[in-house]
């Protein structure tokens, strides 16, 4: 659709990797927190090793039709951009190529990178919860224990 505004490629080109980019950036940092409470980043220690990093709010007190939208909109986006990719093909068209290979490649890095936050989040959750569990029938256990015996030291005397 930029061949509506302009007939220079390089134009074109620079306009959409700076969409790209601020979609990507977007997405990354500023939906995927207020959407579904998730943010992730990688960083390269001093061996050169990349680590990945989470953060994540509970999953329950995220709401449901917006991580619906969120997480269809992000296994839908390279989709959409595959279709595109398909079409520059069939029509020869393979300055555009360029253009969609970036595009998918930004996508599937928000796609990969929320679906290790998701299963980081989910993993967190599960184990917090199974240890407060513990942790609370740990709890009842002690104070019942305690309450019995101070109920019957002082009334079986």
């Amino acid at each position: 659709m930029g061949n509506f505004f302009t007939s220079s490629f390089v134009l074109i080109f620079v306009c959409c990797i700076l969409a790209l980019a601020f979609d990507f950036w977007t997405v990354k940092n500023v939906s995927g927190r207020y959407l579904v409470g998730m943010r992730w980043w990688s960083e390269v220690d001093d061996l050169g090793h990349n680590h990945w990093l989470f953060e994540s709010r509970d999953p329950a007190l995220a709401n449901t039709s917006d991580s619906y939208i969120f997480w269809t909109m992000l296994y839908a986006t390279p989709i959409i951009w595959l279709f595109f990719a398909i079409f520059a093909l069939f029509s020869l068209k393979f300055q555009w190529l360029l253009i969609v290979i970036i595009a998918i490649v930004l996508n599937y890095a928000n796609y990969l990178g929320y679906s290790k936050c998701d299963a980081d989040a989910k993993a967190k959750f599960n184990s917090s919860e199974a240890s407060s569990q513990t942790g609370q029938f740990m709890n009842s256990l002690m104070t019942n224990f305690v309450t019995s015996n101070l109920t019957n030291r002082f009334f079986n005397r």
